[in-house]
């Protein structure tokens, strides 16, 4: 029988504070430069979040409107699927193997291509210029920050830097960090109903719970993000106005001309971005394969983690080690004790292998009733919502690399830390939400 949450207490207030000093402790302990740290900017951001998990479940028309708006971003995705099933036709709805070349890849080049033709008309330069009004008063961030930070709601890491691609070049090494972590600690509205319907299992009840819960959790990770980047990488340069010093005329002389020019950056990020990952997934299947296969296989490991664990464990595995690890971070973040273990190994497969992996593995444990808590499930769903996992990091190399190649040794060093800023960005997230249900 799973407990269901009852709402926020005295202890879940402790505990969802305990959290909150957690994770900010782990990212002050990494950051580049802790006298730099700005607090108020930290301070209004955490209250960001809390208004806006208090506003996506407290209030029913904000959680109506914000579902409704993933709805129509989606179907703007859609739009992709009509060039690829012209393309591959029959091929285009097989099996899952072909959900991210297929679905995923080819929105890079449509979405380069629309900003493009934007740039062109002036539309993202009015846009650049509204964020950076709003964000200097209520933030101090640029404009090109908050533009890319607040795109990563509904679009992925690779979509949103196209957005601010002619600012990129201009950008320091703190919003340049920014612009990483904010992909890292999001996810894109093309996999969103993706995993609404793993977690729903069909039920139209389940489905609007996890949809709200989702999209609120793409929402607070924009102010999160904000907060982890700037604690690990504060700002200690000059920001540049970047609403200010754009050009306003494009650089194309026809609509066309700007659309095709951003159809070839795209194909460019595709190629840069298939082969980064190809890459890194393979070290990672290497390295599990040396620890199950080999090491685990012939000192009997495997059998004893499987016994000690009672089936949950498969063997040692990287992710296995990530979740004994873990367990006690994801005490201290609010989780209940029973589940400690559960949650810690999903944050490892979501880290190691990817969300879609993790998403998975929950709604697995979920139908099979492992879980002892309905808030260890609605906790799980918002630290595995984001995409920092290693992967990630060579998709940030090949997508950031191509667009701003003047900054690939900075994009390269910083790889590894916004995955764990952006992991955090997802943990801060259910902290918070764990504090409010009880």
């Amino acid at each position: 029988m799973i407990e269901q949450q009852s709402g926020i207490s005295l202890e879940s207030l402790l505990r969802g504070i305990l959290g909150i000093i957690t994770v900010l402790a782990v990212a002050y302990a990494l950051s580049y430069d802790r006298k730099r740290v700005d607090w108020k900017l930290i301070g209004g951001g955490l209250f960001m979040q809390l208004i806006f998990a208090l506003a996506v479940l407290y209030i029913p028309f904000i959680g109506t409107a914000l579902e409704l708006m993933g709805k129509a971003f989606i179907k703007l995705m859609d739009f992709t699927q009509a060039g690829v099933g012209f393309l591959l036709g029959p091929y285009a709805t097989k099996s899952n193997g072909f959900i991210f070349l297929i679905h995923s890849l080819p929105v890079v080049i449509f979405f380069s291509a629309l900003v493009s033709l934007f740039y062109h008309w002036g539309i993202i330069q009015r846009v650049v210029g509204a964020f950076s009004w709003l964000l200097r008063k209520f933030m101090n961030i640029s404009g090109a920050e908050g533009l890319v930070t607040s795109g990563n709601i509904f679009m992925g890491m690779t979509e949103s830097p196209v957005l601010i691609k002619n600012y990129l070049p201009a950008m320091n090494r703190s919003e340049i960090f920014l612009v990483m972590v904010s992909g890292m600690g999001t996810i894109a509205g093309t996999v969103m109903a993706t995993y609404i319907g793993m977690l729903s299992g069909g039920d139209p009840v389940a489905r609007v719970l996890f949809a709200k819960h989702l999209i609120s959790a793409s929402l607070m990770a924009a102010p999160g993000s904000i907060v982890l980047a700037k604690m690990l990488c504060p700002q200690t340069e000059v920001a540049v106005d970047h609403a200010a010093s754009l050009e306003k005329k494009s650089a194309h002389p026809t609509a066309l001309d700007a659309l095709a020019a951003g159809t070839s950056t795209g194909i460019r990020l595709m190629v840069n971005i298939a082969a980064m990952l190809l890459v890194f997934i393979a070290l990672v299947a290497l390295a599990n394969y040396i620890l199950d296969g080999l090491i685990g296989r012939y000192t009997g490991l495997n059998d004893w983690i499987v016994s000690i664990t009672d089936g949950k464990a498969q063997g040692l595995t990287f992710q296995f080690i990530l979740g004994v690890i873990l367990a006690p971070f994801m005490w201290l973040i609010g989780i209940p004790s029973s589940d400690i273990m559960l949650v810690g190994s999903l944050l490892g497969q979501k880290t190691i292998l990817n969300e879609f992996v993790a998403y998975f593995q929950l709604q697995e444990w979920k139908d099979a009733g492992m879980f002892m808590y309905q808030k260890s499930i609605l906790m799980s769903t918002y630290i595995l919502c984001g995409f920092a996992n290693i992967s990630s990091i060579g998709i940030l190399l090949g997508g950031m690399g191509v667009l701003a190649p003047e900054k690939k040794e900075m994009i390269t060093r910083f790889g590894f830390p916004a995955m764990i800023a952006g992991a955090l960005v997802s943990v801060l997230s259910a902290t918070i939400i764990g504090m409010i249900l009880g």
